[in-house]
Formats: structure tokens, C-alpha cells, sequence
């Protein structure tokens, strides 16, 4: 039985995802998270198919940490199909990229997504954004039930 996450963060750069995981481990965030390191390992990890088929679907992630951009599938398109299928719509969706641009931003709103972050470039600076944005949708925020 493959073990389900809490927290799925979608991150093709490894110093990115190691920087976001010791943030997150801060807040102990990190226990049940799942890295993927591509935006189509993404989708098979939500909608358990291939090498995640194994996977229970209805389990599903708290929380979707989103890079924009990514090796095989635009991150915009896997926010779609989060946003627009019946049993993932509901799932929190943090973009957590680097890019700055007017139009991932309007076009992340437009499908659906719950926070958009700009990477910050300092150490600190990325660290405690991460920290916080994982203590907030993970023990704060009141997902519907």
C-alpha cells in the first residue's frame, strides 16, 4: 500500500523542494508530505494512475504546493484539471513559483487557484513565506467538509 500525503508539493528543482520541506518541517508540516518532481507525475499521483494507480483516489491531498513551470506539463493545466474535476476542485492549490508575470497570476485566479506566492529570492525570506503558508492552509484555514 503506497502511502497518501498530506501536503503534495509538485517541484522540478531540488533545491527548491529541499528548501520548502526543512520550511515546512519547521511547523512538523512535513511528516506526510510527497514530492513530485514533475507536473504529469503530479497528475498521476492526484488521479492515482500509473505508478501511482496502487494509490486509494479517495484519499486525497490537504494541500497542493504548485511550481508554475515545469518539464513536461504547463503547471496552469494541471491547476485545471485539479480545479475542474469534481473530486479534486475542493483541494487548496498554492502556486509557489518564482514567476512575477501579470498573467500567471490572473490566469491562476481565473482557474481556481486558493493563493498565489512569489518565490522569495532570500534564504530567510523563502523560509519563513513557506512556514507560514504551510501553518496556515494546513492548521488555520477550515477546508469544507
Amino acid at each position: 500500500m503506497m502511502t497518501d500525503a498530506d501536503i503534495l508539493l509538485v517541484e522540478d528543482n531540488p533545491t527548491d523542494a529541499e528548501l520548502t520541506i526543512r520550511a515546512l518541517r519547521k511547523n512538523n508540516l512535513a511528516n506526510k508530505l510527497h514530492w513530485v518532481k514533475d507536473d504529469a507525475e503530479a497528475l498521476d499521483y492526484i488521479f492515482a494512475r500509473g505508478s501511482y494507480s496502487g494509490r486509494d483516489p479517495d484519499n486525497l491531498p490537504k494541500l497542493i504546493l504548485l511550481d508554475l513551470r515545469m518539464p513536461k506539463v504547463d503547471g496552469l493545466e494541471v491547476l485545471q484539471e485539479i480545479k475542474r474535476n469534481e473530486s479534486t476542485s475542493r483541494i487548496p492549490v498554492v502556486v509557489l513559483t518564482s514567476s512575477k508575470e501579470d498573467r500567471d497570476i490572473v490566469e491562476s485566479y481565473k482557474l481556481g487557484v486558493n493563493s498565489y506566492v512569489s518565490k522569495p529570492v532570500e534564504f530567510d525570506e523563502f523560509i519563513n513565506a513557506v512556514s507560514t503558508l504551510g501553518f496556515y492552509w494546513m492548521i488555520i484555514n477550515q477546508p469544507p467538509e
